[in-house]
């Protein structure tokens, strides 16, 4: 009969429409993250994805290596003389290289107890924190929380994050060089052997072994002195090499 309509069969079409519309935003999402997730993958496995601005690995390999620090330059500060000359010296410096070293963990679920290591540095000495120690700890939280010594570094955040769980202080007056080198178009994640070869023409190596090693003992090798110690001293040289551009 002419004007005649399935009415059941209209009511379940109304029904899948009216899944489909609830379910189209979370599909939209899923395959953003899953669109995500293998750009990041791509990123990963050839970083000039990133920002073709960035150097190359082989770039970077065949530049002359990073004036680093040596062990005459180094201080590992684990005791109350140490840290209050320490603490004296840098907070007269006006800006210093920073970064901070914790015990890495490797099961899921485990929490991180860091930093553990709190290393400052200027154009000429770098200063290993024991954190372990109590005047030593008590120094760091000092220099971290003053509002008068900038503290520059590369990938920071976490290291913000950690701080005051564990020291129980607010940094102050602290900044990422990531930033600087977003903003002058580098892109995003740009990492001390970057900045180093971007700014520096010089190559800066970093071993694998020392950052994944034991942050929290309290006697640190040569290699995680300097390691820690060259992390800190690469990120004053760069700043102030940016600041003279």
């Amino acid at each position: 009969m002419k004007g005649h309509f399935n009415t059941k069969a209209d009511e379940a079409g109304a029904l899948d429409g009216s899944k489909l519309v609830r379910w189209r935003p979370m599909i939209r999402n899923f395959l953003a993250r899953l669109f995500a997730r293998l750009l990041a993958r791509l990123r990963k496995q050839d970083p000039q994805a990133r920002n073709t601005r960035w150097p190359t690995r082989e770039q970077i390999l065949l530049l002359p290596p990073f004036d680093a620090l040596g062990f005459d330059d180094i201080v590992e500060v684990a005791n109350a003389a140490d840290a209050h000359r320490a603490r004296q010296e840098l907070m007269t410096a006006g800006v210093v290289g920073f970064d901070t070293e914790s015990k890495p963990t490797f099961q899921k679920g485990h929490v991180s107890t860091g930093p553990h290591v709190a290393q400052f540095s200027t154009m000429d000495k770098a200063y290993v924190f024991m954190l372990h120690d109590a005047e030593s700890r008590k120094a760091t939280c000092d220099l971290i929380a003053s509002k008068t010594l900038k503290k520059v570094g590369f990938g920071l955040g976490d290291d913000l994050k950690r701080i005051p769980i564990k020291l129980g202080v607010q940094p102050h007056s602290v900044l990422d060089l990531e930033t600087l080198y977003r903003e002058k178009g580098h892109g995003r994640g740009v990492g001390v052997k970057v900045a180093v070869a971007i700014s520096l023409k010089r190559r800066f190596m970093k071993s694998k072994k020392a950052s994944t090693s034991n942050w929290a003992s309290h006697r640190l090798t040569d290699k995680q002195l300097l390691y820690a110690a060259n992390d800190a001293y690469a990120a004053i040289c760069v700043f102030h090499a940016m600041a003279s551009r």
